[in-house]
Protein backbone atom coordinates (compact mmCIF):
# COMPACT_ATOMS: atom_id res chain seq x y z
CA UNK A 1 0.00 0.00 0.00
CA UNK A 2 1.02 3.54 -0.73
CA UNK A 3 2.45 5.35 2.08
CA UNK A 4 1.63 9.06 1.80
CA UNK A 5 3.65 11.66 4.12
CA UNK A 6 1.58 14.41 5.22
CA UNK A 7 2.09 18.19 4.73
CA UNK A 8 0.98 20.88 6.38
CA UNK A 9 -0.83 23.23 4.01
CA UNK A 10 0.21 26.65 3.92
CA UNK A 11 -3.15 29.11 3.49
CA UNK A 12 -1.69 30.29 0.00
CA UNK A 13 -1.48 26.25 -1.78
CA UNK A 14 -4.34 26.85 -3.77
CA UNK A 15 -4.24 29.70 -4.76
CA UNK A 16 -2.35 29.45 -8.15
CA UNK A 17 -1.01 26.14 -10.29
CA UNK A 18 2.86 26.49 -10.01
CA UNK A 19 4.63 26.81 -13.33
CA UNK A 20 5.38 22.30 -14.11
CA UNK A 21 8.46 21.36 -15.20
CA UNK A 22 9.17 18.51 -17.48
CA UNK A 23 10.45 15.82 -15.95
CA UNK A 24 9.60 11.89 -15.36
CA UNK A 25 6.34 12.34 -13.86
CA UNK A 26 5.94 8.30 -13.49
CA UNK A 27 8.60 7.29 -11.20
CA UNK A 28 6.86 9.32 -8.54
CA UNK A 29 4.25 6.63 -7.96
CA UNK A 30 4.31 3.75 -5.29
CA UNK A 31 3.02 0.98 -7.63
CA UNK A 32 0.86 -1.42 -5.47
CA UNK A 33 1.09 -4.03 -7.96
CA UNK A 34 2.36 -4.46 -11.71
CA UNK A 35 2.74 -6.99 -13.72
CA UNK A 36 5.87 -6.19 -15.74
CA UNK A 37 6.15 -9.88 -18.27
CA UNK A 38 4.39 -8.66 -20.80
CA UNK A 39 3.76 -12.56 -22.15
CA UNK A 40 2.27 -13.01 -18.85
CA UNK A 41 -1.24 -13.75 -17.91
CA UNK A 42 -3.28 -12.21 -14.57
CA UNK A 43 -4.08 -14.56 -12.62
CA UNK A 44 -7.03 -14.63 -10.54
CA UNK A 45 -7.68 -15.70 -6.75
CA UNK A 46 -10.46 -18.94 -7.58
CA UNK A 47 -10.74 -18.16 -3.30
CA UNK A 48 -12.54 -14.31 -3.78
CA UNK A 49 -15.56 -14.51 -5.51
CA UNK A 50 -14.86 -12.85 -9.21
CA UNK A 51 -17.21 -11.73 -11.98
CA UNK A 52 -15.99 -10.88 -15.64
CA UNK A 53 -17.26 -8.76 -17.90
CA UNK A 54 -16.47 -7.26 -21.20
CA UNK A 55 -16.94 -3.70 -22.35
CA UNK A 56 -16.39 -2.17 -26.02
CA UNK A 57 -14.27 -5.73 -26.17
CA UNK A 58 -12.22 -5.63 -23.02
CA UNK A 59 -12.71 -8.28 -20.72
CA UNK A 60 -12.51 -7.28 -17.23
CA UNK A 61 -13.14 -8.62 -13.56
CA UNK A 62 -15.19 -6.71 -11.20
CA UNK A 63 -14.95 -8.71 -8.19
CA UNK A 64 -16.84 -7.26 -5.13
CA UNK A 65 -16.22 -3.23 -6.74
CA UNK A 66 -20.00 -1.32 -7.03
CA UNK A 67 -20.40 -1.21 -11.07
CA UNK A 68 -22.95 -0.56 -13.45
CA UNK A 69 -23.33 -1.69 -16.76
CA UNK A 70 -25.71 1.19 -17.60
CA UNK A 71 -22.62 3.76 -16.72
CA UNK A 72 -21.22 2.59 -19.83
CA UNK A 73 -21.95 5.36 -22.16
CA UNK A 74 -20.24 7.45 -19.55
CA UNK A 75 -17.58 5.94 -20.13
CA UNK A 76 -17.62 6.32 -23.98
CA UNK A 77 -17.69 9.87 -23.75
CA UNK A 78 -15.17 10.33 -21.22
CA UNK A 79 -12.66 8.34 -23.58
CA UNK A 80 -13.55 9.73 -26.96
CA UNK A 81 -12.92 13.29 -25.02
CA UNK A 82 -9.71 11.88 -23.76
CA UNK A 83 -8.79 10.42 -27.03
CA UNK A 84 -9.19 13.76 -29.15
CA UNK A 85 -6.87 15.80 -25.94
CA UNK A 86 -4.44 12.95 -27.01
CA UNK A 87 -4.50 13.99 -30.47
CA UNK A 88 -4.65 17.45 -30.34
CA UNK A 89 -1.86 17.82 -27.49
CA UNK A 90 0.45 14.52 -28.20
CA UNK A 91 0.14 13.44 -24.62
CA UNK A 92 -2.12 12.38 -22.43
CA UNK A 93 -1.96 11.94 -18.24
CA UNK A 94 -5.61 10.55 -16.86
CA UNK A 95 -6.15 10.40 -13.01
CA UNK A 96 -9.16 8.32 -11.82
CA UNK A 97 -9.71 9.30 -8.61
CA UNK A 98 -12.47 7.08 -7.49
CA UNK A 99 -11.06 3.99 -10.44
CA UNK A 100 -13.67 1.21 -8.14
CA UNK A 101 -12.77 -2.15 -10.46
CA UNK A 102 -10.27 -0.01 -12.63
CA UNK A 103 -12.01 -0.58 -15.99
CA UNK A 104 -11.70 3.30 -16.98
CA UNK A 105 -8.03 3.34 -16.28
CA UNK A 106 -8.03 0.17 -18.39
CA UNK A 107 -10.08 2.06 -21.11
CA UNK A 108 -8.05 5.13 -21.03
CA UNK A 109 -4.96 3.56 -21.59
CA UNK A 110 -6.02 1.10 -24.17
CA UNK A 111 -8.91 3.27 -26.60
CA UNK A 112 -7.62 7.03 -25.63
CA UNK A 113 -4.06 5.73 -25.74
CA UNK A 114 -3.46 7.27 -22.34
CA UNK A 115 0.42 7.48 -21.89
CA UNK A 116 0.04 7.19 -18.13
CA UNK A 117 -2.83 6.20 -15.99
CA UNK A 118 -3.06 6.69 -11.78
CA UNK A 119 -5.75 4.33 -10.44
CA UNK A 120 -6.95 5.34 -7.10
CA UNK A 121 -9.52 3.80 -5.08
CA UNK A 122 -9.47 4.76 -1.21
CA UNK A 123 -10.72 0.37 -0.48
CA UNK A 124 -8.14 -1.46 -0.10
CA UNK A 125 -9.98 -4.64 -0.36
CA UNK A 126 -10.12 -3.49 -4.48
CA UNK A 127 -6.15 -3.62 -4.39
CA UNK A 128 -6.02 -7.11 -6.42
CA UNK A 129 -8.81 -6.35 -8.79
CA UNK A 130 -7.70 -3.24 -10.18
CA UNK A 131 -4.04 -4.37 -10.51
CA UNK A 132 -4.93 -7.56 -12.11
CA UNK A 133 -7.33 -5.82 -14.68
CA UNK A 134 -4.53 -2.97 -15.46
CA UNK A 135 -1.78 -5.85 -16.21
CA UNK A 136 -3.41 -6.28 -19.42
CA UNK A 137 -1.42 -3.29 -20.17
CA UNK A 138 2.05 -4.02 -21.43
CA UNK A 139 4.40 -2.02 -19.12
CA UNK A 140 8.39 -1.30 -20.15
CA UNK A 141 10.97 0.83 -18.45
CA UNK A 142 8.60 3.60 -18.10
CA UNK A 143 5.29 2.36 -16.63
CA UNK A 144 1.86 3.64 -17.83
CA UNK A 145 0.46 3.06 -15.06
CA UNK A 146 0.20 3.25 -11.29
CA UNK A 147 -2.32 2.04 -8.55
CA UNK A 148 -2.55 3.93 -4.99
CA UNK A 149 -5.17 2.75 -2.17
CA UNK A 150 -6.08 6.33 -0.96
CA UNK A 151 -8.72 8.94 -0.01
CA UNK A 152 -9.23 10.76 -3.79
CA UNK A 153 -8.42 14.72 -2.00
CA UNK A 154 -5.90 13.30 -0.33
CA UNK A 155 -3.92 12.02 -3.92
CA UNK A 156 -5.07 14.94 -6.00
CA UNK A 157 -3.62 17.35 -2.97
CA UNK A 158 -0.42 15.21 -2.97
CA UNK A 159 0.19 15.66 -6.76
CA UNK A 160 -0.23 19.53 -6.74
CA UNK A 161 1.96 19.97 -3.91
CA UNK A 162 4.86 17.58 -6.10
CA UNK A 163 3.83 19.97 -9.22
CA UNK A 164 2.69 16.77 -10.76
CA UNK A 165 -0.42 17.69 -12.93
CA UNK A 166 -2.98 15.63 -15.09
CA UNK A 167 -4.31 16.23 -18.59
CA UNK A 168 -7.52 15.01 -17.42
CA UNK A 169 -9.14 14.02 -14.31
CA UNK A 170 -12.27 11.79 -13.84
CA UNK A 171 -13.88 12.12 -10.57
CA UNK A 172 -16.94 9.43 -10.75
CA UNK A 173 -18.22 10.43 -7.11
CA UNK A 174 -21.47 9.47 -5.55
CA UNK A 175 -24.28 11.91 -4.39
CA UNK A 176 -23.54 15.23 -4.51
CA UNK A 177 -20.14 14.96 -2.76
CA UNK A 178 -18.35 18.45 -3.76
CA UNK A 179 -15.31 18.47 -2.27
CA UNK A 180 -13.39 17.17 -4.94
CA UNK A 181 -13.38 20.19 -6.52
CA UNK A 182 -10.84 21.68 -5.18
CA UNK A 183 -8.27 19.50 -5.26
CA UNK A 184 -8.93 18.41 -8.63
CA UNK A 185 -9.35 21.41 -10.17
CA UNK A 186 -5.65 22.29 -8.95
CA UNK A 187 -3.78 18.92 -9.77
CA UNK A 188 -4.97 19.87 -13.49
CA UNK A 189 -2.95 21.87 -15.98
CA UNK A 190 -4.00 24.45 -17.54
CA UNK A 191 -6.66 23.72 -20.60
CA UNK A 192 -6.79 20.47 -18.93
CA UNK A 193 -9.96 18.49 -19.04
CA UNK A 194 -11.92 17.63 -15.65
CA UNK A 195 -14.62 14.94 -15.64
CA UNK A 196 -17.30 15.67 -12.44
CA UNK A 197 -20.32 13.82 -11.32
CA UNK A 198 -23.45 14.00 -9.31
CA UNK A 199 -25.97 11.10 -8.58
CA UNK A 200 -28.04 13.16 -6.15
CA UNK A 201 -31.49 13.51 -8.29
CA UNK A 202 -33.15 14.23 -4.81
CA UNK A 203 -31.32 17.49 -4.87
CA UNK A 204 -31.66 18.16 -8.54
CA UNK A 205 -35.30 17.96 -7.92
CA UNK A 206 -35.47 20.83 -5.36
CA UNK A 207 -36.05 18.33 -2.62
CA UNK A 208 -33.04 19.35 -0.68
CA UNK A 209 -32.14 22.89 -1.30
CA UNK A 210 -29.89 23.36 1.67
CA UNK A 211 -27.92 20.32 0.68
CA UNK A 212 -27.53 22.39 -2.98
CA UNK A 213 -26.65 25.50 -0.87
CA UNK A 214 -23.96 23.56 1.00
CA UNK A 215 -22.71 21.56 -1.86
CA UNK A 216 -23.04 23.54 -4.70
CA UNK A 217 -23.53 27.26 -3.27
CA UNK A 218 -27.38 27.38 -5.50
CA UNK A 219 -30.72 26.80 -4.07
CA UNK A 220 -32.99 24.65 -6.15
CA UNK A 221 -36.26 24.61 -6.26
CA UNK A 222 -38.93 22.12 -7.14
CA UNK A 223 -38.98 22.83 -11.33
CA UNK A 224 -40.52 20.71 -14.72
CA UNK A 225 -37.06 20.22 -15.98
CA UNK A 226 -35.24 19.21 -12.71
CA UNK A 227 -32.91 16.97 -14.33
CA UNK A 228 -31.09 19.57 -16.53
CA UNK A 229 -31.23 21.46 -13.13
CA UNK A 230 -28.67 19.09 -11.68
CA UNK A 231 -26.15 19.22 -14.52
CA UNK A 232 -26.62 23.13 -14.27
CA UNK A 233 -25.91 23.17 -10.70
CA UNK A 234 -22.93 20.66 -10.96
CA UNK A 235 -21.91 23.15 -13.62
CA UNK A 236 -22.10 25.71 -11.76
CA UNK A 237 -20.47 24.55 -8.76
CA UNK A 238 -17.44 23.83 -10.59
CA UNK A 239 -17.50 27.67 -12.30
CA UNK A 240 -17.92 29.09 -8.04
CA UNK A 241 -15.11 26.70 -6.85
CA UNK A 242 -13.13 27.15 -9.84
CA UNK A 243 -13.68 31.53 -9.69
CA UNK A 244 -12.13 31.07 -6.60
CA UNK A 245 -8.81 29.78 -7.21
CA UNK A 246 -8.68 32.25 -10.61
CA UNK A 247 -10.08 30.04 -12.87
CA UNK A 248 -12.98 29.37 -15.18
CA UNK A 249 -14.25 26.37 -16.73
CA UNK A 250 -16.24 25.68 -20.03
CA UNK A 251 -18.56 22.72 -20.37
CA UNK A 252 -17.72 20.85 -23.35
CA UNK A 253 -20.79 18.18 -23.10
CA UNK A 254 -22.75 17.76 -19.76
CA UNK A 255 -24.82 14.12 -20.03
CA UNK A 256 -27.66 13.32 -17.52
CA UNK A 257 -28.90 9.15 -17.53
CA UNK A 258 -31.95 7.64 -15.72
CA UNK A 259 -30.13 5.17 -14.11
CA UNK A 260 -28.85 6.39 -10.56
CA UNK A 261 -29.44 8.86 -11.88
CA UNK A 262 -26.10 10.30 -13.14
CA UNK A 263 -25.11 13.31 -13.78
CA UNK A 264 -21.90 13.89 -16.19
CA UNK A 265 -19.88 17.10 -16.70
CA UNK A 266 -16.68 17.77 -19.01
CA UNK A 267 -15.43 20.70 -18.01
CA UNK A 268 -12.00 22.36 -19.65
CA UNK A 269 -9.85 24.63 -17.02
CA UNK A 270 -8.38 27.57 -17.89
CA UNK A 271 -7.00 30.98 -16.04
CA UNK A 272 -9.36 33.81 -16.11
CA UNK A 273 -12.53 34.45 -14.43
CA UNK A 274 -15.78 34.42 -15.98
CA UNK A 275 -16.54 37.72 -17.29
CA UNK A 276 -19.21 39.53 -15.51
CA UNK A 277 -20.89 36.36 -13.82
CA UNK A 278 -22.38 35.45 -17.85
CA UNK A 279 -24.13 32.62 -17.89
CA UNK A 280 -23.57 32.69 -14.10
CA UNK A 281 -27.24 33.47 -12.72
CA UNK A 282 -30.85 32.53 -11.66
CA UNK A 283 -33.80 30.48 -13.33
CA UNK A 284 -37.38 31.16 -12.47
CA UNK A 285 -40.30 29.11 -13.33
CA UNK A 286 -44.07 29.77 -13.52
CA UNK A 287 -46.66 27.78 -12.13
CA UNK A 288 -49.75 29.89 -13.08
CA UNK A 289 -48.64 30.33 -16.99
CA UNK A 290 -45.74 27.83 -17.60
CA UNK A 291 -42.83 29.71 -18.48
CA UNK A 292 -39.54 30.25 -17.34
CA UNK A 293 -36.79 33.23 -17.56
CA UNK A 294 -33.38 34.02 -17.23
CA UNK A 295 -32.29 36.62 -14.56
CA UNK A 296 -29.09 38.30 -13.57
CA UNK A 297 -27.87 38.93 -10.10
CA UNK A 298 -28.36 42.36 -11.17
CA UNK A 299 -32.08 41.42 -11.56
CA UNK A 300 -32.18 40.21 -8.09
CA UNK A 301 -35.21 41.94 -6.00
CA UNK A 302 -36.87 42.24 -9.93
CA UNK A 303 -38.19 39.18 -10.00
CA UNK A 304 -41.79 39.01 -11.99
CA UNK A 305 -43.87 36.98 -14.42
CA UNK A 306 -45.71 38.63 -17.09
CA UNK A 307 -48.88 36.70 -16.66
CA UNK A 308 -49.00 38.55 -13.11
CA UNK A 309 -49.90 41.99 -12.61
CA UNK A 310 -48.39 41.92 -9.00
CA UNK A 311 -44.54 43.07 -8.37
CA UNK A 312 -44.80 39.94 -6.56
CA UNK A 313 -45.30 36.75 -8.26
CA UNK A 314 -46.63 34.26 -6.22
CA UNK A 315 -46.43 31.37 -8.76
CA UNK A 316 -42.63 32.21 -9.42
CA UNK A 317 -40.22 29.98 -8.12
CA UNK A 318 -36.54 30.82 -8.44
CA UNK A 319 -33.63 28.60 -8.49
CA UNK A 320 -29.69 29.67 -8.44
CA UNK A 321 -27.17 30.81 -8.85
CA UNK A 322 -26.92 27.98 -11.39
CA UNK A 323 -25.26 27.74 -14.92
CA UNK A 324 -27.48 29.26 -17.44
CA UNK A 325 -25.25 29.01 -20.93
CA UNK A 326 -25.04 26.01 -23.04
CA UNK A 327 -24.57 22.48 -21.74
CA UNK A 328 -22.44 21.63 -25.16
CA UNK A 329 -19.94 22.60 -27.40
CA UNK A 330 -21.13 22.31 -30.85
CA UNK A 331 -17.65 21.76 -32.28
CA UNK A 332 -16.24 19.75 -29.39
CA UNK A 333 -19.70 17.30 -29.47
CA UNK A 334 -19.24 17.08 -33.34
CA UNK A 335 -15.65 16.01 -33.33
CA UNK A 336 -16.51 13.21 -30.65
CA UNK A 337 -19.24 12.05 -33.14
CA UNK A 338 -16.71 12.06 -35.79
CA UNK A 339 -14.36 9.87 -33.78
CA UNK A 340 -16.90 7.91 -32.63
CA UNK A 341 -17.97 6.92 -36.33
CA UNK A 342 -14.21 6.49 -37.35
CA UNK A 343 -13.98 3.95 -34.30
CA UNK A 344 -17.22 2.39 -35.37
CA UNK A 345 -19.13 3.29 -32.79
CA UNK A 346 -21.37 5.51 -34.27
CA UNK A 347 -22.78 6.67 -37.91
CA UNK A 348 -23.07 4.38 -41.09
CA UNK A 349 -26.99 3.44 -39.93
CA UNK A 350 -25.73 2.59 -36.44
CA UNK A 351 -28.40 3.37 -34.59
CA UNK A 352 -26.78 2.44 -31.33
CA UNK A 353 -27.52 4.79 -28.17
CA UNK A 354 -24.29 6.68 -28.67
CA UNK A 355 -24.53 7.10 -31.73
CA UNK A 356 -28.92 8.93 -31.11
CA UNK A 357 -26.91 10.69 -27.81
CA UNK A 358 -24.54 12.56 -29.72
CA UNK A 359 -26.57 13.54 -32.34
CA UNK A 360 -28.95 14.95 -30.10
CA UNK A 361 -26.14 16.77 -28.21
CA UNK A 362 -25.42 18.65 -31.54
CA UNK A 363 -29.08 19.48 -31.79
CA UNK A 364 -28.99 20.24 -28.55
CA UNK A 365 -25.89 22.70 -28.72
CA UNK A 366 -27.94 25.13 -30.94
CA UNK A 367 -26.98 28.96 -29.63
CA UNK A 368 -30.86 30.05 -30.20
CA UNK A 369 -31.99 27.21 -27.43
CA UNK A 370 -32.60 28.50 -24.04
CA UNK A 371 -32.25 26.34 -20.70
CA UNK A 372 -34.74 23.72 -19.90
CA UNK A 373 -37.00 21.73 -22.24
CA UNK A 374 -40.87 21.75 -22.58
CA UNK A 375 -42.58 18.22 -21.41
CA UNK A 376 -45.33 17.97 -23.71
CA UNK A 377 -47.38 16.15 -21.12
CA UNK A 378 -47.06 19.40 -19.42
CA UNK A 379 -48.32 21.45 -23.00
CA UNK A 380 -51.09 18.42 -22.97
CA UNK A 381 -52.34 19.59 -19.70
CA UNK A 382 -52.41 23.72 -20.09
CA UNK A 383 -53.78 23.11 -23.54
CA UNK A 384 -56.58 20.71 -22.34
CA UNK A 385 -55.75 18.06 -25.33
CA UNK A 386 -54.39 14.94 -25.91
CA UNK A 387 -50.64 14.49 -25.89
CA UNK A 388 -48.91 15.80 -29.20
CA UNK A 389 -47.11 13.93 -31.61
CA UNK A 390 -43.21 15.23 -30.98
CA UNK A 391 -42.56 15.12 -34.37
CA UNK A 392 -45.79 16.56 -35.23
CA UNK A 393 -44.38 19.41 -32.67
CA UNK A 394 -41.08 20.02 -33.73
CA UNK A 395 -42.08 20.08 -37.69
CA UNK A 396 -44.19 23.12 -36.82
CA UNK A 397 -41.96 25.06 -34.89
CA UNK A 398 -39.37 24.70 -37.00
CA UNK A 399 -42.24 25.77 -40.01
CA UNK A 400 -42.57 29.11 -37.64
CA UNK A 401 -39.20 29.73 -37.72
CA UNK A 402 -38.61 28.63 -33.94
CA UNK A 403 -35.32 26.25 -32.98
CA UNK A 404 -36.18 23.43 -31.50
CA UNK A 405 -34.33 20.21 -30.99
CA UNK A 406 -35.38 16.79 -29.18
CA UNK A 407 -34.18 16.19 -25.11
CA UNK A 408 -31.55 13.86 -24.56
CA UNK A 409 -32.87 14.04 -21.01
CA UNK A 410 -36.69 13.70 -21.39
CA UNK A 411 -37.71 11.54 -23.92
CA UNK A 412 -41.21 12.96 -24.21
CA UNK A 413 -40.19 16.48 -24.05
CA UNK A 414 -38.16 19.39 -26.56
CA UNK A 415 -36.00 22.27 -26.22
CA UNK A 416 -37.26 24.83 -28.09
CA UNK A 417 -37.25 28.95 -27.89
CA UNK A 418 -40.66 29.27 -28.29
CA UNK A 419 -42.81 29.86 -24.78
CA UNK A 420 -45.33 27.58 -23.63
CA UNK A 421 -48.62 29.93 -24.56
CA UNK A 422 -47.03 29.46 -28.61
CA UNK A 423 -46.26 25.68 -27.75
CA UNK A 424 -50.11 25.16 -26.34
CA UNK A 425 -51.29 27.24 -29.22
CA UNK A 426 -49.33 24.82 -31.56
CA UNK A 427 -51.04 21.54 -29.29
CA UNK A 428 -54.57 23.36 -29.91
CA UNK A 429 -53.73 23.51 -33.57
CA UNK A 430 -52.90 20.01 -34.11
CA UNK A 431 -55.55 18.51 -31.99
CA UNK A 432 -57.96 20.33 -34.41
CA UNK A 433 -56.27 19.10 -37.56
CA UNK A 434 -55.95 15.41 -36.24
CA UNK A 435 -60.03 16.24 -35.22
CA UNK A 436 -60.98 16.90 -38.56
CA UNK A 437 -58.70 14.38 -40.29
Amino acid sequence: MITLTPKTLSPFSFLCNPIPKHQNQNSKYTIVTQYSDSNSKPTFNSNCESEFQTERGLKFDIGETFFRHESATGRDLGVLAAALYKRSKGKLRVLDALCGCGIRSLRYLIEAEADFVLANDANDDNRKVITENLSQVESGDDPRWAVTLSDANRIMTECYLKRDFFDLIDIDSFGSDSSFLRSAINALKLDGLLYVTSTDGFSSGGRRPQQTLAAYGAYVRPMPYSNELGLRMLIGGAVRVASVLGYRVTPLFSYYSYHGPIFRVMLRVNRGKLPDNRNYGFISYCHNCGSSQEYSWAELGRMSCPCSDSKVSKSLIVSGPLWTGPLHDTIYITEMLHLAEEWGWAGSGSGTDLDKLLNQMVAESDPRLPFGYTKLDEVASRAKVNSPPLRAVMSTLEKEGYAASRSHIESNAIKTNCSMAGCIRIAKQLQQCSSAE
